[in-house]
């Protein structure tokens, strides 16, 4: 049976400015490595043969209906401003409207060069793929927002970075692929009707309450806000949260040198690019706030007058760290088993993870042992941790369903960086028992799982990773 997909595209209306037509380039030897039929099904994909899957996945054969195309957007990286970005590596194929009535991008990454390639060769590596495959998975069964993996097709082509790398293809879903850069794009260049297109359509498509720039603006704050607080209460670190890797739809998109942490610390960083620690666990709630800044330097361009603008957005921009403490102290309530709100709620966390620090705790560990009631055996210093312990327990002897709250919002287990690499490592060398493995374990990670213990153990000193790389 033919795979069909329902496109029904719209980016593409927005005229020739925001993307450049493009056409996969063909691969030699496509093979389907994993396809993700809960999601497909969620797409309204119908069924199709594995042969065809892997033809249409690697870019080889362009569905009916789908309209090929390089997005082009700008973006501030490390803080410094490129006018030109765009899509040097992934071709949107088009849109679909799911089942819950969301629409949705699907995209090829890793499919060849497109105009805005510059000097890379457009194609991925098998270690990258997979990493974004089991991470972005898991963080939606983790409760995050984030973009989707419907499939991952090996290319049977050497991709060449440090050496030789198997190449491979990932077919992301996304809301959308609007990024903040997006909107500076057009800004940079003084397009004010292309930027008034825009934000008409980002407000039809993610935000039809909202009222003009301004509404959008406030919209993707309140977005950002919970998507922050959402990684900060599993100990995620995106690693490269530049402009253009800031969605407007509130997701979690662009999985390179992210990781989640094991041992508790606030400037964690393990991004390998990040040398001055920009990006560190601690740093995600002030640069969302920076990226949000520029965000809002562009929608105000296209107003009749952005001067008078300049007061309203800055007021918007300036609530946005007390909206994202707001949803920080929410959820990390809920991982204490915390519902009702007392004035020591804050010093109660911030003491606990002052002590995971000084004691080298295990951050998701820690978490789901007080949810089960031994984490003083995370905890070196325990006569340090049973006063804390004291306190919690009298705050939380005012509340009903700890101990459910509790194991419902700390995970037993998380895409530990010594797995992924584990697991990139067998892959190359052709075994994908792991990978398989850590898709079905990380699709319900808050259940435990018998059989998975070593999924969820903190690396030995010699497993640490201490860098994570793009991949590009």
């Amino acid at each position: 049976m033919a795979l069909h997909i329902p496109f029904d595209n719209t980016y593409a209306l927005l005229g020739p400015g925001f993307f450049s037509k493009q056409l996969p380039d063909p691969v030699v030897a496509p093979r389907l490595i994993a396809f993700n039929q809960r999601l497909a099904d969620v797409l309204q994909l119908g069924a199709g043969e594995p042969a065809e899957m892997e033809q249409i996945f690697a870019g080889n054969q362009i569905p009916a209906g789908a309209d090929p195309l390089a997005q082009a957007y700008a973006g501030h990286q490390f803080g410094n401003f490129n006018p030109q970005l765009g899509d040097g590596r992934a071709i949107l194929l088009g849109e679909v409207t799911g089942t819950d009535g969301v629409r949705y991008d699907i995209q090829l990454k890793g499919s060849g060069r497109t105009p805005y390639s510059r000097q890379g060769d457009g194609r991925a590596w098998l270690g990258p793929v997979l990493r974004e495959f089991v991470v972005s998975e898991a963080m939606h069964a983790l409760g995050v927002p984030t973009t989707r993996a419907l499939a991952a097709v090996a290319t049977g082509e050497t991709v060449w970075r440090e050496g030789g790398m198997p190449g491979a293809v990932l077919t992301r879903v996304a809301a959308s692929h609007l990024r903040v850069g997006t909107f500076q794009y057009f800004a940079a260049r003084g397009e004010t009707e292309a930027l008034k297109r825009l934000t008409t359509y980002a407000i039809e498509r993610h935000y039809p309450q909202a009222q003009g720039a301004l509404g959008l603006l406030r919209a993707v704050r309140d977005a950002q806000a919970r998507l922050i607080a959402s990684w900060m209460s599993v100990g995620f670190i995106h690693g490269v949260m530049n402009t253009d890797n800031c969605s407007i739809s509130g997701e979690t998109i662009d999985y390179g040198p992210c990781a989640f942490m094991d041992q508790y610390r606030a400037d964690q960083v393990y991004s390998s690019i990040d040398r001055m620690g920009r990006y560190a666990y601690a740093n995600q709630p002030k640069i969302v706030v920076w990226n949000l800044a520029q965000l809002a330097t562009a929608l105000i361009q296209q107003l009749d007058d952005p001067q008078e603008a300049v007061e309203e957005a800055t007021a918007i921009i300036h609530a946005m760290p007390s909206l994202i403490e707001v949803e920080w102290l929410r959820l990390f309530r809920r991982k204490l088993g915390l519902e009702t709100v007392a004035p020591e709620d804050l010093d109660l966390i911030s003491d606990l993870l002052q002590l995971m620090s000084d004691g080298q705790a295990d951050f998701t560990n820690t978490f789901r042992a007080l949810s089960e009631g031994n984490a003083v055996e995370q905890f070196r210093d325990a006569k340090a941790f049973e006063v804390w312990n004291a306190r919690w327990m009298q705050r939380r002897a005012q509340e009903q369903n700890a101990e459910a709250l509790m194991r419902a919002s700390n995970p037993v287990y998380i895409p530990r960086n010594h797995k992924m690499e584990e697991m990139i490592a067998a892959a190359v060398a052709g075994d994908f028992t792991l990978f398989e493995r850590l898709r079905v374990v990380l699709a319900t990670p808050f259940d435990v799982q018998p059989g998975a213990e070593d999924l969820r153990r903190a690396p030995e000193a010699h497993e640490v990773v201490g860098a994570t790389f793009c991949g590009t």
